[in-house]
């Protein structure tokens, strides 16, 4: 897969349709007590992402004047519900070795363990788009996948690249993945008990699809003999020999049969997710004034953070709206 590294500088004033339910959950792994728990108000409400939210995402629109839109997730395809069910079961394998790790007083694994039981729950959403609300940052919910989503409103360019970690949004036809966009300094990385250094980068399509030789069709149909979220793929094969199968044979339903017969049935369903998502296609981007008051309000008085600093980031987002109001009026003049 070819990457390049980039700068928000270089992203300056570029918009994005952001994947909200990776950018969560990156949050409830990354923004934590000492303990690994989580952060939550006098109440016992989660508000790591909001916390999240409130300053990594702030940063990039007053310091870099990034536009995002975060796009959050519909009802699963009935065909994604294995993935979910298996997304679940780690989440609470993790959950028991976790308790088990502060029994023994081994809070590096214990730290390493708990970082991947957040879930992001109807309470975090419905907190995540009022605060987006506050914010003045435009958010829609998709039809199904958050991906297939921001992808299609990448293919309109009605924003310039999609931000998510999720090399899928490729098979969903964005010509841009931006990586790394929301984040900043590392991730912890919990199989390996250690951290990373994150450095946006930027995937581009029709680079890869040059790269490799094949069309975007055929990238689904590696793609499905590897496994996607709708399919396990065939046993045995990596992306290096899918890659060699799919140039061979040219798709899916041309492979030796030995190989064929191991893929699902409703191989083109599968397949028609990818090239043909449901997605909303009537839809407004509009950005709305941010509401500095709203957000000390709903923050500050309900959700116990600082009010001075809950103030400093509200006022930049407003002081930003004025600025932007005035080179526009200069524009317009």
């Amino acid at each position: 897969m070819k990457r390049e590294q980039t700068s928000f500088k270089a992203l300056y004033g570029k918009s994005f349709a952001i994947d909200a339910s990776i950018e969560l959950h990156q949050f409830l792994a990354l923004i934590r007590k000492r303990d690994g728990t989580l952060f939550t108000d006098p109440q016992g409400n989660v508000t790591s992402h909001l916390i999240g939210l409130l300053t990594r995402t702030s940063r990039l629109i007053t310091d870099y004047k990034i536009r995002p839109v975060f796009v959050f997730d519909g009802r699963p395809n009935p065909l994604k519900k294995r993935t979910i069910e298996a997304r679940r079961k780690v989440q609470q394998k993790a959950q028991a070795e976790y308790v088990q790790a502060i029994a023994a007083r081994d809070y590096s694994r214990a730290w390493s363990k708990v970082v991947m039981t957040g879930r992001v729950t109807g309470k975090i959403l419905e907190d995540s788009k009022r605060l987006l609300s506050l914010m003045g940052i435009p958010w829609l919910e998709a039809l199904e996948d958050a991906e297939a989503q921001a992808s299609f409103m990448a293919a309109k360019a009605d924003v310039w690249a999609v931000g998510s970690k999720d090399y899928d949004c490729l098979l969903y036809g964005a010509p841009i993945l931006a990586r790394y966009l929301t984040l900043t300094g590392r991730e912890y990385l919990p199989s390996k008990r250690t951290s990373r250094r994150l450095i946006p980068e930027l995937v581009k399509l029709s680079d890869n699809l040059e790269s490799l030789g094949i069309s975007r069709e055929q990238l689904v149909d590696l793609a499905l003999l590897v496994g996607t979220d709708f399919n396990e793929g065939v046993k045995g094969i990596g992306p290096k020999k899918a890659l060699e199968l799919i140039r061979r044979w040219g798709s899916a339903e041309n492979l030796p049969e030995d190989i064929r017969k191991k893929l699902p049935q409703d191989l083109g369903e599968i397949r028609n997710i990818f090239l043909n998502s449901r997605v909303l296609k009537d839809y407004s981007l509009k950005r709305e004034r941010p509401d500095p008051e709203g957000i000390i309000r709903f923050l500050s008085e309900e959700r116990g953070f600082s009010r001075d600093r809950v103030e400093k980031v509200a006022n930049r987002l407003g002081q930003a709206q004025s600025e932007a109001d005035s080179q526009l009026g200069k524009w317009l003049s």
